[in-house]
């Protein structure tokens, strides 16, 4: 990396309610840049975690019509601070998806601390599983995969992008450590089921393929949509130690 860097993480237990999500996301990135980090990353779905297809498909708008997005990008240029949101669930234009059906993206977006957005990334690797506990998720059925892994240059560091599910897949992160990827950044909303098993080694492993930093924000607690996701909130370093 260029220069050190202070990195700040962000956990959230997000409801189905943005405004509120909104309202606790920038307290804590405020509290964050205020104890000096000047990168800060919030968690994969930050502005809302809703499992419900119908509903998620309803009330989700085109990136221009979002409505964390311009206040996610104003409090990044207020503090001077460049802001990864971990996602947003965005509508896609119908002429972008497969079939013209309604579909959203699992988007993440590098926000400059002059407010400008420096990069998005699309999650890939979609959370279609069946735990055997009577617990399971199809993202497919709401969402679109992304289609191409990306490595953003903020000046102090390269970052390669990547959320929640991707991390299990290790061809991706070896992709992006060879494009130059200094951070890898795994904004998550890993289950509880899922995280007891297996958070801490895969995002070791990732650092240890790599060789790059590990930043990995995470979502936590009971969510309103009936989910209970794992936290544990990880940067890890290149040695793979937290």
């Amino acid at each position: 990396m260029a220069r050190p860097l202070t990195l700040g993480l962000v956990q959230l237990t997000s409801s189905l309610d943005v405004t509120h999500n909104v309202a606790i996301t920038s307290d804590l990135v405020r509290k964050a840049a205020s104890d000096g980090a000047q990168l800060i990353l919030t968690p994969e779905m930050t502005s809302c975690l809703d499992r419900d297809r119908d509903r998620a498909l309803e009330t989700a708008c085109l990136e221009q019509d979002d409505p964390a997005l311009p206040q996610f990008q104003a409090l990044a240029h207020d503090l001077g601070i460049t802001l990864l949101i971990g996602s947003l669930p965005i509508r896609l234009p119908l002429e972008e998806t497969e079939g013209g059906a309604p579909k959203l993206a699992n988007r993440s977006f590098l926000i400059g601390p002059d407010g400008a957005i420096m990069a998005r990334y699309d999650k890939i690797h979609l959370f279609d599983v069946s735990l055997g506990n009577g617990e399971g998720y199809c993202e497919s059925a709401s969402y679109q995969s992304g289609d191409r892994a990306i490595v953003a240059d903020m000046g102090a560091a390269r970052l390669g992008l990547s959320i929640c599910y991707d991390v299990r897949f290790a061809a991706l992160y070896r992709a992006l450590a060879q494009e130059g990827a200094e951070i890898l950044t795994v904004p998550a909303a890993f289950t509880r089921t899922t995280g007891k098993a297996h958070w801490h080694v895969l995002l070791r492993a990732r650092a240890i393929e790599t060789g790059s930093f590990v930043a990995a924000p995470a979502q936590s607690g009971r969510h309103e949509d009936g989910r209970e996701t794992f936290g544990h909130s990880l940067l890890i370093s290149l040695g793979a130690r937290y």
